[in-house]
């Protein structure tokens, strides 16, 4: 096996697997009323603005040059890395290896998808995945498809969501100093990254006007990252197939996998949350499994955790709905 193979081809007895991120089937809701929802109204009024300030980035697109729509897309793939590649596949589920450069460079890209910092950003994805459809879920789709989407983020968390958070194992997240040195951080860095940064270089290099660039690789370039990766919270959860698992919700979704740059295959990445992939279909539909191969190939990246082809084999035909077909 050749050295590139092994970078790209790791195996979960590499390390110790992630249990954190394995459902507990053993969770069971409290009996009687459900708590009371708190509305956020700070986030509310927050949310609300940044919508109507992208709506009118929206109305802006006419008016923008090339150079500055190219530089939002950038902006947009950088910043959806920090979530999917980092925040999500290496810091939820461990299920790559980083270097120090590609985790720095992951972090900051994580400041400019601001979405919370790495370290409670994991937290309560390993939650969701552990208790996931019950009330410790953060974002329960069982709630509906607003709740799921944007609502939990308006509304005080439910209690066991609280609860079951603060009993995990989260020492790895602790040991890791970026994560840490970005959570220390987080306030400056997102100001810089998230509003500062992408505004100033399309002013500074081709003289676009500060208006123009706040609205358009501002504000409406970070509502359409937010807003992709909570379709996978719900659009993902309620609409598609489950080729690997027709017992949970779930759901295969391309329109999803396209937007959030590969974090659709939602049927096979909760069935096997630790294969760097989250899917059995390599780059198709997936630019973030694309970047972390290319990190492969630099040397940036080690260990990708892979589920074998004979595994998601006898999964979809014990599980799964039927719709497989194989890629």
């Amino acid at each position: 096996m050749t050295e590139l193979t092994k970078r790209l081809r790791g195996t979960a007895a590499a390390e110790a697997p992630l249990v954190e991120d394995v459902f507990d089937d053993t969770y069971r809701e409290k009996d009687g009323p459900k708590p009371p929802m708190q509305i956020v109204w700070r986030n509310v009024i927050l949310m609300t603005l940044l919508h109507f300030g992208a709506l009118y980035g929206l109305y802006l697109l006419p008016s923008t040059s090339v150079l500055t729509l190219a530089w939002s897309i950038l902006c947009f793939l950088i910043s959806a890395l920090g979530v999917t590649a980092g925040a999500h596949r290496l810091w939820s589920h461990r299920s790559y290896k980083a270097s120090l450069p590609l985790r720095i460079f992951l972090a900051i890209a994580n400041s400019m998808a601001f979405q919370n910092d790495i370290y409670e950003w994991a937290r309560d994805h390993r939650v969701h995945h552990k208790y996931s459809e019950t009330d410790a879920d953060p974002h329960n789709a069982v709630r509906g498809f607003f709740f799921a989407h944007i609502g939990w983020l308006l509304v005080r968390k439910h209690p066991d969501v609280i609860e079951k958070g603060q009993r995990l194992e989260l020492s790895d997240l602790k040991q890791d100093q970026v994560v840490m040195f970005q959570r220390k951080h987080y306030k400056p860095s997102i100001l810089l990254m998230c509003f500062i940064f992408p505004t100033v270089v399309p002013w500074y290099l081709w003289g676009e006007s500060l208006w123009l660039a706040y609205f358009v690789p501002g504000l409406l370039r970070y509502a359409l990252v937010l807003n992709a990766t909570w379709l996978v919270n719900s659009a993902a959860h309620m609409w598609g197939n489950r080729p690997y698992d027709q017992h949970i919700n779930p759901r295969e979704n391309k329109f999803v996998a396209f937007s959030a740059i590969g974090e659709g295959f939602h049927n096979y990445h909760h069935t096997f949350p630790y294969d760097y992939a989250t899917s059995e279909f390599g780059c198709r539909l997936n630019l973030t499994t694309c970047f972390i191969d290319m990190m492969c190939r630099l040397g940036l990246a080690t260990d990708c955790k892979k589920v074998s082809r004979e595994q998601v084999l006898a999964r979809k035909q014990r599980t799964g709905d039927g719709s497989h077909r194989s890629g």
